[in-house]
């Protein structure tokens, strides 16, 4: 293949009409020429962008070949894996012959991976957060920040004397409140092994330990999702914006707990926009009781001046 590549570059002139204007085809492989139509080789082969390398080591780990690098793998999906199919790379199935020697090979290959304390330790962490995050339905980006705040911890010694599923779920935590995605503590300790008291007090060691630097979750960053699995409509999460965003100039919001007040400005929303949700539906989504969604309702209210037909 690489002979073909060489052979089309030195091809810089049409031979039948001595044109300069070749076009280099990517999807069908052929390189042409514009003026003529004549096709100079049906071999051509797309060699991606020149990435930019100093040295050979940096080259080589600037090469895009195999699966991209990700921390949610103990080892970075850097390592290969055998598969359980008895079939070789042509597809072809194996002899019964060899098929006790590559069960053996199957088995060292997965010892191998998982070497020392260390790396057990990171396997099964990290399975435990991948469960998590998919119970939780959280995305790709949320779930490399959590794998990085975990590894961290292990770096620093933190998870002596506590639970890994504990650090975990503190971790999740964390990279939701970092990455805008804000899932409240009852709902991590739902998905997780642990209570959620034992979270709380990990997730506050570990932002002190590796000074992780996290913004206080705002009433607004539950709107869109409260409204999403209330089934409302834009118009009933735009006014519930604009009625947060009057509360938190009148500093209405602060002291408050911030699922409370996005519930209770869901409401009011939903019944100024005639699209009702009774206390208890909003209630049971948020994650508040009933008599909090009131007492903010009727706060909002009176201090914005907000006038309810019931």
């Amino acid at each position: 293949m690489p002979k073909v590549r060489e052979e089309t570059e030195e091809i810089e002139v049409c031979p039948e009409c001595g044109s300069h204007h070749l076009i280099r085809d990517y999807e069908r492989g052929e390189l042409l020429c514009e003026d003529c139509g004549l096709v100079l080789d049906d071999q051509f082969i797309d060699q991606g962008p020149e990435w930019r390398a100093f040295d050979v080591e940096q080259g080589e780990k600037r090469a895009r070949t195999g699966a991209p690098m990700t921390y949610t793998i103990h080892d970075k999906g850097l390592s290969t894996e055998i598969s359980w199919k008895n079939k070789d790379s042509y597809g072809k199935s194996i002899p019964t012959r060899n098929r006790a020697q590559l069960y053996r090979l199957r088995k060292w290959q997965r010892r191998i991976r998982v070497s020392n304390a260390t790396e057990r330790n990171l396997a099964f962490a990290l399975s435990e957060l991948d469960r998590m995050a998919s119970a939780m339905g959280l995305p790709r980006n949320v779930r490399e920040t959590a794998a990085m705040i975990y590894r961290k911890a292990v770096n620093k010694n933190l998870i002596r004397g506590r639970s890994i599923e504990g650090v975990v779920a503190a971790s999740l935590y964390a990279a939701c409140r970092q990455c805008g995605v804000p899932r409240t503590l009852d709902e991590v300790a739902n998905s997780s092994r642990v209570g959620r008291k034992e979270i709380g007090r990990t997730y506050r060691f570990m932002t002190r330990e590796l000074k992780l630097k996290l913004m206080p979750t705002k009433p607004q960053d539950y709107v869109q999702r409260f409204c999403s699995e209330l089934k409302l409509s834009g118009e009933v999460q735009s006014k519930a914006a604009e009625i947060l965003k009057d509360a938190s100039e009148k500093e209405l919001t602060s002291g408050r707990g911030p699922t409370g007040v996005a519930a209770a400005a869901i409401y009011i929303s939903s019944i100024l926009c005639n699209e009702r949700r009774t206390q208890r539906e909003v209630a049971d989504v948020a994650g508040v009781t009933e008599v909090t969604i009131r007492n903010r309702y009727k706060e909002l209210t009176e201090k914005l001046g907000i006038e309810i037909q019931l």
